[in-house]
């Protein structure tokens, strides 16, 4: 059974995390800076890691790209209204070269786990 005092301090950690200072990526070709957060929900990358799973890596990294990219105030960027768009209407490899910036987030358990 998990000790209550445990999980808050752990739920406290990870809300510091996501109201932590933001990162961005400046894109030149959209004349904009798309902003984004080092950490991310397990229901956010799970819903990623689905798609990739069902061989759509195309549409993982849109959904990538919806959930991730967030204005300079923090809020969402992209709506899921967007995905048609920027699956059909959108540099492929603007989209990837974001993507790898959104979805670069090595942590350290998984350095841990290469050694």
């Amino acid at each position: 059974m998990t000790t209550p005092n445990v999980l808050s301090k752990a739920t406290k950690h990870f809300k510091q995390q996501l109201n932590g200072e933001l990162q961005k990526i400046s894109v030149p070709e959209w004349e904009t800076d798309v902003y984004y957060r080092s950490v991310s929900s397990f229901a956010t990358e799970g819903k990623i890691v689905e798609l990739q799973q069902q061989g759509k890596t195309v549409e993982a990294l849109v959904e990538s790209l919806i959930a991730k990219a967030l204005t300079p105030a923090g809020k969402p960027m992209f709506t899921r209204m967007d995905k048609t768009t920027l699956l059909t209407q959108v540099d492929p490899k603007i989209i990837m070269r974001i993507c790898t910036v959104l979805n670069n987030t090595t942590t350290e358990y998984e350095v841990v786990e290469k050694n």
